[in-house]
């Protein structure tokens, strides 16, 4: 089950990102459907996860073309509710280098209720993967669901913000960026050696296992055992929108299927790799098959701690 956002993506591609104050003259534009969320739930899918997905979206076109998108890549949106609200937005500029800027209007997102995730069928064993994007209070709901049924719980905490003590303690996995490390630890995360010592930091207050990705430095995952660093995947980046996103679901549906924590991180690394060399957020998510492969070429995992 993703709890999580819906937006539709409206991406800018330009040059260079702008300053505050600047326009810079785009060279292209694409449409597509997004939402850390949904790019988290069509990644799952893809990648061979069994995927639920509970959201919210606007009673207009966007949302009709969001539920639409979801039940064409596989995945359940019986849980995808209509809201009073626009559905989410997010605008994105793309510079040439493949790095963003977004700026997202989250409008039916922020009305996802406890009462949403209390209505939803819960399959027994069901993970329960999160974002940041809606309010504590469902994910908290979902998070007690998945634990009550056997199953396992990720937060993805992006955006970075605080969030509620009860979430933390219910989150066996979390996954952030070194942005979100640095401003959930309070220390920098910017390089493996940092991001294990933020990474060890955030574990104190809940989650079991953490997992801070860097970029093109690789990622670090700390659990109970130890801290290692997966290295990265050279590719030649095109836009990072959803990497984060594919790594997220990557790692999930690695778990789910019994795979260790390394060989899982290594897998997301893989999915991440590939997302890169791609535009856009949902149409740049790659397949099973292609990231297995990719996988299998990666650098082994290095202990560090």
């Amino acid at each position: 089950m993703v709890i999580g956002s819906l937006n539709m993506d409206l991406t800018v591609r330009a040059p260079r990102l702008p300053r505050p104050g600047e326009t810079v003259l785009g060279t292209d534009f694409y449409q597509a459907p997004g939402g850390k969320g949904g790019n988290q739930a069509v990644a799952a899918a893809r990648l061979g996860g069994r995927v639920r997905m509970a959201a919210r979206v606007g009673r207009d076109t966007f949302g009709a073309a969001l539920r639409a998108s979801l039940e064409k890549e596989g995945v359940d949106a019986g849980a995808v509710g209509i809201a009073e609200a626009h559905s989410g937005l997010a605008l994105i500029v793309v510079d040439a280098s493949g790095q963003n800027l977004i700026a997202a209007y989250p409008g039916a997102n922020a009305l996802l209720s406890a009462q949403d995730l209390e209505g939803v069928e819960w399959e027994a064993g069901a993970w329960a993967v999160a974002v940041l994007e809606v309010p504590d209070e469902a994910v908290i709901r979902g998070f007690e669901r998945a634990r009550k049924s056997g199953g396992r719980t990720i937060l993805n905490a992006a955006p970075a913000r605080p969030f509620a003590a009860d979430l933390w303690v219910l989150t066996d996995i979390l996954v952030v960026n070194e942005t979100e490390a640095a401003l959930l630890a309070g220390r920098s995360a910017d390089d493996p050696a940092a991001a294990i010592e933020a990474a060890q930091a955030l574990r104190d207050r809940g989650p079991a296992t953490v997992a801070v990705t860097l970029g093109a430095q690789g990622s670090v995952v700390v659990d109970e055992v130890g801290a290692w660093h997966v290295p990265v995947i050279p590719v030649r980046a095109v836009d990072a929108t959803a990497a984060g996103d594919a790594w997220v679901a990557a790692l999930a549906v690695a778990l789910v299927r019994g795979d260790g924590l390394l060989r899982a991180a290594t897998f997301a690394s893989a999915a991440g790799a590939i997302t890169v060399t791609r535009r856009g957020a949902q149409p740049a998510i790659p397949f099973r098959g292609e990231t297995e492969e990719l996988a299998g070429r990666a650098p082994a995992p290095q202990r560090l701690a």
